[in-house]
């Protein structure tokens, strides 16, 4: 059992990990720093924390497990001001959605990265931000990864593993660049592109009030456009690398369905759209296969 868990960005995603660890009794305490007063205040009254502070230190008096939370922009300065009371004998890990960018910021910090911290990442979330919308189940059923160097730990790695998995997740270990690869392809670029829609039709909406008649395929293929834009501008900027050459690839695909809708080729037209629902059912055959 975890004796004092500090979850440093008491938001959806280190909120509800706090829900969890709570409702399954993981935790003897678990306190939480936050630089949002407000978000703070809630996450105490809501009993997701037993203790809040808004700056780091206090908050890791007599930690053995920290968690960091916070968008990965963030990082660098959280990590220097841990560095002074980083404890060996405790576990430190995170939930950034880019590894390469943690890991940078953590070699930066400490000249390289400590051996008792694992670089994690929940593939979960909501398109709501705050302590207000996390929840205790958010995890169960979803993956996990994690991306340790070559360095870390194997008594901490499994601890992890160990924590996510009460927490009813399923962990898979991944290089750090491979991580920032797939995800960039599956969730960095559908973000960017809901953004980029809802963005272009907005504009429009003034003038021509789009979205009164806009049906639900609009609402689900837009959801993730409501997410916390500062968190995704985060992302979005920690791992352009691999975004933008995807953004290039999209580019030439949109420019191939035009050309066809252009020369009216409807045979190869409809083979495109078909090859792209049969690429998605095989999506959603692996995805029902996966344990």
């Amino acid at each position: 059992m975890i004796g004092r868990l500090c979850v440093i960005g008491v938001g959806l995603i280190g909120g509800s990990i706090a829900k969890a660890a709570r409702t399954r009794g993981l935790c003897r305490e678990i306190v939480g720093v936050d630089a949002d007063a407000a978000n703070l205040a809630r996450a105490l009254e809501l009993g997701v924390i037993d203790a809040g502070y808004p700056e780091i230190a206090p908050g890791l008096d007599g930690t053995d497990w920290v968690l960091i939370a916070t968008p990965v922009g963030a990082f660098e300065p959280v990590l220097a001001a841990i560095r002074t009371s980083w404890s060996a004998d405790a576990v430190y890990t995170d939930v950034g959605s880019t590894k390469q960018s943690v890991i940078a910021a953590a070699r930066r910090v400490f000249g390289e990265v400590p051996v008792n911290f694992v670089p994690g990442h929940p593939i979960a979330g909501a398109e709501k931000s705050g302590v207000e919308a996390a929840k205790d189940d958010l995890y169960t059923g979803r993956r996990v990864i994690l991306t340790p160097t070559t360095n870390t730990d194997e008594q901490a790695l499994r601890r992890v593993e160990a924590f996510w998995q009460a927490l009813g997740a399923r962990v898979t270990r991944m290089d750090p660049a491979h991580h920032d690869e797939v995800l960039a392809a599956t969730s960095h670029l559908p973000h960017v592109l809901a953004y980029a829609l809802v963005h272009m039709l907005g504009r429009k909406d003034e003038q021509q009030e789009i979205f009164q008649y806009a049906a639900g395929g609009f609402r689900d293929f837009t959801r993730i456009a409501s997410s916390d834009p500062t968190m995704w501008l985060d992302i979005c900027l920690a791992n352009r690398e691999q975004i933008v050459p995807l953004l290039a690839q999209l580019s030439g695909e949109l420019g191939r369905v035009a050309d066809l809708l252009e020369t009216g080729a409807a045979d190869e037209l409809f083979d495109y759209f078909a090859e792209a629902r049969g690429a998605r059912q095989r999506y959603l055959d692996q995805s029902e296969k996966q344990p």
